[in-house]
């Protein structure tokens, strides 16, 4: 089975955050780049799944700058057998279904029986790039997996829904499959996964040029305000009033 686990670099959270200053995304001057930690649970899945079946491969796909190669790296050292780079310099006017085009014109090729992502990012959090990409590739897909029960003839997979309630969906192949952060313990790399990763490949190849049709407006820091109302009226109009406050402003009913 040919896997490949769809990974983003992220600012890691201990990074100070500071608005650039034309007010669309960070200032990266001074920050840490990071594996987006839902990435994680969806690259020990794949593992996982090639260990359970004896054979295949595991690919970790990333998009961005050369940097990125980190973490292709350490997903390499994890256990991966090859990354493929798909290198781009910008990556401020983020549109999921950009991004999935691309992933989908770069991969189609590949072949890829099941695609693995995390649920979402921590910079964004859209969480839909893995669906967006099984529907341009033709794949069946599905969402919020906590539980996987894949081998080569079947793709059987838990969803976690609202309220406390669960299904398992069995999926056609390929399939695309987001995976629930939680789902399994992420190893961590040992020294002979680090040392291994720096001989395995990573293809390097250019993003097309696919029209971006979303952008970032204004990043801002949500402001706060208090204010303080005095109801000095008769008790009837001071009901009234309390309770009109409750239920248009505060809404508690």
């Amino acid at each position: 089975m040919k896997i490949a686990v769809l990974v983003k670099q992220v600012i890691g959270s201990e990074s100070a955050l500071e608005i650039s200053q034309d007010k669309k995304w960070i200032n990266e001057s001074n920050a840490t780049f990071v594996m987006n930690p839902p990435d994680n649970y969806a690259i020990e899945e794949a593992i996982l799944i090639k260990e359970k079946i004896g054979v295949g491969e595991v690919v970790i796909v990333s998009m961005g700058p050369a940097r990125v190669q980190k973490v292709i790296r350490e997903g390499l050292s994890k256990g991966a057998d090859r990354g493929i780079h798909i290198e781009t310099e910008d990556l401020k006017d983020i549109d999921p279904l950009y991004i999935s085009k691309v992933f989908a014109e770069k991969l189609r090729d590949e072949n890829f029986d099941l695609i693995l992502s995390g649920l979402q990012s921590d910079d964004i959090g859209m969480g839909q790039t893995g669906v967006l990409l099984g529907e341009l590739l033709n794949m069946s897909t599905a969402t919020l997996a906590i539980e996987t029960d894949i081998d080569l003839n079947k793709i059987r997979v838990k969803r976690e829904l609202e309220s406390g309630w669960f299904q398992w969906v069995e999926l056609d192949s390929p399939s695309s499959i987001s995976i629930q952060s939680g789902i399994n313990q992420p190893r961590y790399p040992s020294l002979k996964g680090i040392m291994g990763a720096k001989k395995k490949e990573i293809k390097v190849i250019q993003a097309s040029q696919i029209e971006k049709k979303q952008s970032i407006s204004e990043i801002f820091i949500p402001k706060k305000s208090k204010e303080t109302e005095f109801i000095e009226m008769e008790i009837d109009s001071t009901v009234e009033r309390i309770v009109d406050i409750l239920k248009t402003e505060v809404k508690v009913f």
